[in-house]
């Protein structure tokens, strides 16, 4: 991290952790992505539950104090074990944020409401109709609501959703190509790649060996 500075009277503890780390203890990859994706675009998380403030207080205390035992015959392990619970915890606390600001929307404009759909549904849904269907509007007027509010049309913003669903489902080692094409519901492997390509410039396939 570059170009940081703080006010004299500002006083923090920065816990940084590696991807890989974190990639692995996630509990339930079907929710989390969406997760992901919201904390992306609300980095700041707010904590309403008192309760929940001195959980993460409680739990980050735990973590640091078990850092400083480096003498602990079992360090790796211990420190390992106190970083997943820390982790869990706020996974919890994420997805408890998440579920209230879907509620939220889903009493919003049709805007909002088209936003949350794809949110919720462009893993395995990717044409226009479908959302407008669900709105009780036609195709054309969706595209135009979203263009009135964002100067985005729908179809771009459904893409947009599924390629950041494909990115990290890639980047996840534990599922083979194949899996990822079960998963957004495409009906074939050939099908997939080809959408990758289109989304991507590369295939699936291509996109995994430039990570390695």
């Amino acid at each position: 991290m570059t170009d940081i500075s703080f006010s004299r009277i500002f006083k923090a503890h920065v816990l940084f952790i590696e991807k890989s780390f974190l990639d692995n203890n996630i509990p339930d990859q079907n929710w989390s992505i969406d997760v992901i994706l919201h904390s992306r675009a609300n980095p700041i998380l707010h904590l309403y539950d008192k309760n929940d403030k001195v959980k993460v207080v409680s739990n980050f205390s735990l973590l640091y104090n078990r850092f400083l035992e480096s003498g602990h015959r079992f360090y790796n392990e211990t420190l390992q074990l106190q970083m997943q619970l820390f982790l869990f915890e706020m996974w919890h606390i994420f997805a408890n944020e998440y579920e209230r600001r879907k509620r939220t929307v889903e009493s919003g404009s049709l805007y909002e409401q088209f936003m949350h759909l794809v949110e919720e549904h462009c893993m395995e849904e990717r044409e226009v109709q479908f959302y407008a269907n669900r709105l009780n509007i036609t195709a054309k007027h969706l595209n135009y609501v979203s263009k009135q509010n964002t100067d985005v049309t729908a179809s771009e913003w459904i893409q947009r959703y599924a390629k950041e669903r494909i990115i990290l489902l890639l980047k996840n080692k534990n599922l083979n190509i194949a899996e990822i094409a079960d998963k957004m519901e495409f009906s074939s492997r050939s099908f997939f790649t080809r959408y990758v390509k289109k989304l991507l410039g590369v295939t699936p396939s291509e996109f995994r060996n430039r990570l390695a």
